[in-house]
C-alpha cells in the first residue's frame, strides 16, 4: 500500500515516512502543498497524511482538491489545532480522519492502517497457493510447512503475487505497488528481490517467470 506524507517539517516528515516504511508501506514525502498536489496527480495513493498548515498551497486546498477528485485516496489530516471546531472544519473539507499534534506514532500508524483498509478489498487472514501460506496480519510465510523469514520488501512482493490468484504481475506493477517514487524505474531491483525471494522460499520453486510479461505463482 502506498502513502503520501505531506508535512513541511523535514525531520517530522522523515520520521513518519521511515516508520511507515518499516511497516511495509511504500511512502513518498512532500514538504508543501504544491508538491503534494503534483505527486497526487501522477501517483495512486491509498492514504494521504496531510499537515493542515502546509506552505505554498495550504493543506485545506489540498484536502478539498483530493476530496473533490472523487478518487480513492483517504485523508488523515494532522495539525496542531486540536480544538473541536478545527476538527469539525477539517472533516467538513473532506478529511476522513483528524489527528492533533503532538501524536504518538503508534496511533498515527493505526489510523493509517484503518484508512488504508477502506481503499482495499477485504483482505483474507491468509492466502494459500502452490504450497505457500501467507498470513496477512501476522506477516508470516510458510512454504510446504516451513517458516520463511522475509524482508519487508520480499514480503510485499510475495503478497502482491499471492493476491492476484495466479495472474501475471509485471515488474512495473510490482515497482509501483511495493516501492516509492524515488526508485529508478529502470532499475533491476524487482528482479533482484524476486531472486532473493526464490532463494529463501527454496524448492520446489513457487514463483514462475513469464518471459516478456512478469511473474506469477501458478
Amino acid at each position: 500500500m502506498r502513502v503520501l506524507v505531506a508535512e513541511d517539517e523535514p525531520m517530522l516528515a522523515e520520521a513518519v515516512a521511515e516508520g511507515l516504511r518499516d511497516d511495509a508501506f511504500a511512502v513518498d514525502v512532500a514538504h508543501d502543498g504544491d508538491a503534494a498536489l503534483e505527486r497526487l496527480a501522477v501517483n495512486d495513493y491509498d492514504v494521504l497524511v496531510l499537515d493542515r498548515d502546509l506552505p505554498v498551497v495550504h493543506g485545506d486546498q489540498v484536502c478539498r482538491a483530493v476530496a473533490d477528485s472523487g478518487g480513492r485516496t483517504r485523508i488523515l489530516m494532522v495539525t496542531a489545532a486540536a480544538g473541536v471546531p478545527e476538527r469539525i472544519e477539517g472533516l467538513a473539507l473532506g478529511a476522513d480522519d483528524y489527528l492533533p499534534k503532538p501524536f504518538a506514532f503508534e496511533e498515527l500508524l493505526a489510523r493509517v492502517h484503518a484508512l488504508a483498509r477502506r481503499t482495499q478489498p477485504a483482505v483474507p487472514p491468509a492466502y494459500e497457493r502452490a504450497g505457500l501460506r501467507v498470513e496477512t496480519a501476522r506477516r508470516e510465510v510458510h512454504h510446504n510447512g516451513r517458516y520463511v523469514s522475509l524482508s519487508r520488501k520480499e514480503f510485499a512482493v510475495l503478497l502482491e503475487l499471492m493476491r492476484v490468484g495466479g495472474a501475471v504481475v509485471s515488474a512495473e506493477e510490482l515497482l509501483e505497488r511495493a516501492w516509492d517514487e524515488h526508485t529508478d524505474p529502470f532499475t533491476n531491483t524487482v528482479r533482484v528481490t524476486v531472486m532473493k525471494l526464490r532463494k529463501k522460499l527454496g524448492e520446489p520453486q513457487a514463483i514462475e517467470t513469464v518471459p516478456g510479461a512478469g511473474y506469477r505463482i501458478p
